[in-house]
């Protein structure tokens, strides 16, 4: 009995082939290609073997399309009733869980102040006191701003900006010295006028060295600027109190610095009292919080108290026996009334031996020279190793250009300064 013949035997030899829809779905094919043509040699080798491989490609490619473009077909072919769904949502693991998180620093910042300044502040700003308009409104009497001066200082401004005007490379507004790079922590020539400025104020009682000097933005930057210097997050600078509230902004908001009052008894007239420092001093270390200076201000704000040469004697050595800095907010220097002398820190350092590399000044422009919109405030330190920090930290709080050589200007004019600075300065405001 005969044996059928194999699939090998010449004229039946077959390649079979098996493909599936691309889809996923549907049913296998089979698809047989004869290839007799190449084992007989009829035909050719295009005939017999090209020419059947690519009627399988091309049918293959004609497959995969028709699967394709079927899933578009059938979702045209919906009911109108049934709703169409986004894909991506279903398909993507990356839900929203709620908004995204801001740091711990900008939420308790961007939250309401409980401060009675700022309450009071915010209540101003909504119904702003006017004499015509609303009589009834609130009067802002938080705010040391001196308008008083403005005339003043327009005065000088149009006597004097067409002289300092841009007309060449000299001169203090040239373009030169408005549209380039100056010294982050302020010019030499500033902090020269600056200090002269200083001196003046002080009936020159003491002399400031300008290159003790960094200038920053304003009083704020230079208080903060310094708390970077001298303690870490988690310290606490001691603070006589009541005390200005806006330290609770300069000093707390970003140096994660804490201040503990020292509360100066009203029965007093709220005088420093060095006891009442070494109470809070005790209690924070008890616990365990590192005091890293005392902050004092002179004239005290808001109670206007000067403090006299035997509390600045005993501030220092308070600050020796627990090594730590004194820093003297004397911002007000020259903003007093009555015959009460007042004594500078510096004016004490320079006829006593002190540690001075533990004492710091903060002075700033806005209150004596009344320009606060000018923003100029003033680290004034003995210790070299805070001058080269707060040098490089300034960056962060530059005085613009304009503004160093317009001051400048205005400083070096020793009648406009013993005009507006004289006795007029000499009263509170």
């Amino acid at each position: 009995m005969a044996r059928p013949p194999s699939p090998e035997s010449a004229g039946e030899k077959e390649n079979i082939a098996q493909t599936r829809p691309s889809g996923g779905g549907g049913t296998a094919m089979r698809l047989v290609v004869p290839l007799q043509g190449v084992v007989q040699g009829r035909g050719g080798l295009v005939l017999g073997s090209l020419l059947p491989c690519a009627l399988f490609y091309v049918l293959q490619l004609y497959l995969k399309r028709k699967n394709r473009s079927s899933p578009a077909a059938s979702v045209s072919e919906l009911p109108a009733g049934i709703p169409r769904t986004p894909s991506r949502g279903l398909l993507s693991s990356k839900t929203s869980t709620g908004p995204a998180p801001i740091s711990s620093r900008a939420a308790s910042v961007a939250g309401p102040s409980d401060s009675p300044y700022y309450v009071g502040y915010k209540k101003c700003r909504e119904d702003p006191y006017h004499p015509a308009s609303n009589p009834n409104g609130v009067m802002q009497l938080g705010l040391a701003e001196n308008q008083l001066s403005l005339d003043l200082l327009r005065d000088w401004l149009a006597e004097n900006l067409k002289d300092l005007a841009l007309d060449g490379e000299e001169g203090n507004l040239s373009i030169s010295g408005l549209a380039t790079y100056e010294p982050f922590d302020g010019l030499i020539e500033l902090k020269m006028a600056v200090a002269g400025f200083m001196s003046h104020v002080m009936q020159g009682s003491v002399s400031f060295d300008p290159s003790r000097i960094i200038l920053t933005a304003g009083a704020t930057p230079a208080i903060e600027t310094l708390s970077f210097c001298l303690a870490d997050p988690g310290d606490a600078f001691l603070v006589p109190s009541p005390y200005y509230p806006g330290f609770d902004r300069d000093i707390k908001w970003r140096t994660g610095i804490d201040l503990i009052p020292a509360p100066c008894r009203s029965t007093e007239n709220f005088s420093l009292n060095i006891a009442t420092l070494e109470r809070a001093y005790n209690q924070a270390k008890k616990r365990g919080i590192k005091v890293r200076a005392v902050l004092v201000s002179n004239p005290s704000n808001p109670v206007g108290n000067l403090l006299n040469r035997e509390t600045l004697y005993d501030l220092l050595d308070f600050a020796t026996a627990k090594n730590i800095h004194l820093i003297l907010d004397e911002v007000y220097a020259g903003s007093i009334h009555g015959n009460e002398e007042f004594v500078s820190i510096a004016e004490v350092l320079q006829t006593q031996n002190f540690d001075r590399s533990r004492v710091h000044i903060i002075y700033g422009l806005s209150k004596d020279l009344s320009v606060p919109g000018f923003r100029v405030g003033v680290i004034y330190s003995f210790n070299e190793h805070v001058l080269s920090a707060a040098s490089k930290f300034a960056r962060f709080s530059s005085i613009s250009a304009p503004t160093q050589h317009l001051l400048v200007s205005m400083l070096a004019d020793s009648k406009f300064i013993t005009r507006s600075c004289g006795d007029h300065s000499r009263l509170w405001r």
